[in-house]
């Protein structure tokens, strides 16, 4: 049985494009009784024009958007309550900066070979993210280091058993 909400840290669920980070996030918060967030409706404008023009973001567009995931995951920790987010934090930078508002996050890593994320790419329309960006995601992806909280998990695992997987790393808050 889940603790109670306010017992567990945030949770973000990182990996490059077409990974499976919003699926897998949402099933993720349903396991932990968490509410989900996905990171891609906290982009401005701007950074969504950007990728759909086929442009991967730099460090300088990330940033805002991230700190408004961290924001958001703060917000929700002052209330008593962790929140799992989809956000690719594909750099150690990127999640040190969400950990600087939610130093508890705790991170689920979706990791698989590019041909299988390609393959899923193909089979999906993005609403500006362009399958042709993957091989910068990739070049950009730092995977989480010895000790950074979180767990790396294969894709190729079954919906289910990624949720129960990442529910049962996620370590409660002051344990």
């Amino acid at each position: 049985m889940p603790l109670a909400n306010n017992s567990y840290p945030p949770v973000v669920v990182m990996g490059v494009q077409g990974c499976g980070k919003s699926t897998a996030g949402r099933a993720i918060a349903a396991t932990l009784g968490l509410p989900f967030l996905d990171g891609d409706d906290l982009h401005p404008a701007s950074n969504k024009a950007k990728m759909a023009s086929g442009h991967p973001l730099t460090d300088e567009d990330r940033e805002p958007w991230l700190r408004a995931i961290g924001a958001e995951l703060e917000a929700g920790m002052a209330k008593g309550t962790a929140t799992v987010v989809a956000c690719s934090s594909l750099k150690r930078q990127y999640r040190d900066l969400i950990r600087s508002y939610a130093p508890t996050a705790q991170f689920v890593h979706l990791h698989g070979s590019r041909e299988l994320i390609a393959e899923r790419l193909s089979k999906r329309d993005h609403e500006y993210m362009p399958p042709t960006l993957l091989d910068s995601q990739f070049a950009t992806l730092e995977p989480l280091g010895e000790d950074e909280a979180g767990i790396r998990l294969d894709i190729t695992l079954s919906l289910g058993e990624i949720a129960a997987a990442a529910a049962a790393s996620v370590e409660p808050s002051g344990h």
